[in-house]
């Protein structure tokens, strides 16, 4: 079979959910090829071949700490040239779908981004998207060159597949943008103990129902509760009641988990395009004529001061 170009996402060795998401959809094109590069990269072999990748190629080098994008754009590029695949791909995140262009347009190649599912076809892989605020579905394919495609966290189920997982060296040579935009400090963000909110499997957003920052804490209980995420409308963000980091919506995040529970949200086109590829959409609204109501698979009509505490509190009974 060809061979298929997979981007790991990792943290010093761990791999990211989302990569491994990319190692099941690879599968059904072709063989996976891990590129894992920076610190702890070749620690990511286990974990990369318990998930199907027949090779993992690694290098580290300080650029790909030191620098933004490039230093990774050239590895890719490097690791394209040695593998000649069917397709790459790379986790949408903000900085994924840059190093995506970036090789698209190095290679000379077609980009799709956001799919969210991805299958074999006559003339090369055929990607599913969700457009146009989630109201159509369309099925496209990169006419040209090797398809370079980004895959929205939680798309598909992990698929445990035992691969080679043969850990090889990967020759790369920096270019001169590589060191264009130099990374001149960091602040680590504090933690919440939390799931990140574009890759959790639940998350629970609070909107302009919510009335308040300091009522943000019955969502949290939620949250916590079912070990999900907190996310929240464009409203509740802009009036400063929770941070902008978890916005949900358009011009926020994009949520595809397998439950969003939506707590005084209205359900306006702007939110409903970040969250309507979810699998199972619950909305808790005391307006019955809300527009929420229109996609969601349960929904409650009550105070969420009512139904949310109560909700918690038998989650929290039935945990034990």
């Amino acid at each position: 079979m060809a061979e298929v170009l997979v981007y790991v996402d990792h943290v010093d060795g761990a791999v990211r959910k989302p990569t491994l998401e990319l190692l099941t959809l690879a599968r059904r094109i072709g063989d996976p090829v891990a590129v894992a590069l920076g610190s702890g990269a070749a620690d990511t072999a286990a974990a990369l071949a318990g998930h199907g990748a027949v090779k993992v190629l690694t290098h580290d080098a300080p650029e790909y700490a030191d620098y933004l994008v490039v230093p990774k754009v050239d590895a890719l590029q490097a690791a394209h040239a040695r593998v000649s695949p069917a397709a790459v791909l790379v986790p949408s995140s903000a900085e994924g779908k840059e190093i995506a262009a970036r090789l698209a347009l190095r290679i000379g190649s077609g980009i799709i981004t956001d799919a969210i599912d991805l299958e074999a076809g006559e003339e090369g892989p055929v990607a599913t998207q969700s457009v146009f605020a989630a109201a159509f579905t369309t099925k496209s394919r990169v006419s040209r060159g090797t398809p370079v495609i980004t895959v929205k966290p939680n798309s598909v189920a992990v698929e445990q597949a035992e691969g080679a997982g043969a850990v090889e060296a990967l020759e790369v040579s920096f270019s001169a943008q590589a060191t264009g935009t130099k990374v001149t400090s960091r602040t680590p963000r504090e933690s919440t103990g939390r799931p990140e909110l574009t890759e959790a499997a639940i998350v629970v957003s609070g909107g302009r129902g919510v009335n308040g920052a300091e009522n943000f804490a019955v969502i949290e209980a939620l949250a916590d509760s079912l070990g999900a995420a907190v996310g929240a409308s464009r409203a509740a963000v802009d009036a400063g009641w929770y941070p902008h980091t978890q916005q949900v919506g358009q011009t926020g995040k994009s949520v595809s988990p397998q439950l969003y529970i939506a707590a005084g949200i209205s359900g306006a086109i702007q939110h409903r395009a970040g969250m309507q590829t979810s699998k199972t959409i619950v909305a808790v609204n005391k307006d019955a004529e809300a527009p929420i109501f229109e996609l969601v698979d349960y929904g409650v009509v009550g105070d969420l001061f009512d139904v949310v505490p109560q909700l918690t509190e038998e989650i929290r009974t039935r945990k034990g």
